[in-house]
């Protein structure tokens, strides 16, 4: 597909930062409704409102790109090799308890590979994405929508695998997961929510990153292309090979996020 990469970073560099705004009208609220979906999952104001954003802003930049969200059950039912694809507000949890850790996620797939992609923690004013050559970075300063400010190119760690760091989830850990954090040699771990996982990873601040749970694409394509762009790789638990997008039902199998030299081990 003859796209401009340009163009793409800007627009969903700019929806993300948006999309934080809203969110952060209603995280800053006295109090906002939460509800239960089909999935048992929770929902806010917060998550419709940045997805009908995203959505629209999506549909009107690339009108023949195929888009799937996690808010627009319907969407789901695209097949496609190449989409975009949204999470407007990853960590919903997070963002209940008032924790700070949740994303605005948008990412670009490319024949089943997310090569493109914005994590935007508007709580903690952090904002990596990829630049239109791929590669990643964080942007500091005031973070004005129309204008790319300061950039500072991330990479993940060379690290030691004799003192990993760990990143694990805050909200999702299991016996399982520190079953096989305990297969390594683990010089600190440190807990997050949401995509940040795959940001820290991707900035050298953690070196490995386990999920041994239930994750949909949406929570992991930008993140995933962040982290690729930093040099990173994720892989299937099972058998170590790259994950994939545009899967049935874009459901993820557990899978591990790491810099490419640990040592990763068979479950």
């Amino acid at each position: 597909m003859n796209l401009d990469h340009t163009h793409l970073t800007a627009t969903i560099r700019r929806l993300a930062l948006e999309a934080g705004d809203v969110i952060l009208e209603v995280y800053n609220s006295d109090d906002f409704d939460v509800r239960t979906k089909s999935d048992s999952s929770p929902v806010t104001e917060a998550d419709e409102a940045a997805d009908a954003l995203i959505s629209a802003g999506l549909r009107a930049a690339f009108p023949d790109i195929a888009l799937v969200t996690e808010e627009q059950a319907d969407s789901h039912a695209v097949r496609a090799d190449t989409f975009l694809i949204v999470d407007p507000l990853d960590g919903t949890k997070e963002f209940i308890h008032r924790r700070g850790d949740f994303t605005v996620n948008i990412a670009y797939v490319e024949n089943g590979v997310p090569i493109r992609g914005v994590v935007y923690a508007p709580a903690k004013g952090r904002m990596f994405f990829t630049m239109p050559d791929g590669h990643a970075v964080e942007e500091t300063g005031d973070l004005d929508k129309d204008t790319i400010g300061p950039v500072r190119p991330i990479r993940v760690s060379d690290p030691d695998n004799a003192a990993l760091m760990v990143v694990a989830s805050k909200s999702h850990r299991d016996q399982a997961t520190d079953d096989y954090i305990a297969k390594y040699s683990v010089k600190d771990m440190k807990s997050a929510g949401s995509s940040l996982k795959f940001c820290l990873v991707a900035t050298g601040e953690a070196d490995l990153y386990p999920r041994l749970g239930r994750t949909m694409e949406w929570d992991t394509a930008a993140g995933h292309a962040v982290l690729t762009g930093a040099g990173g790789r994720v892989v299937r638990f099972d058998d170590h090979t790259d994950l994939t997008y545009g899967k049935d039902g874009y459901a993820n199998p557990f899978f591990i996020a790491c810099a490419p030299s640990v040592n990763l081990k068979k479950g």
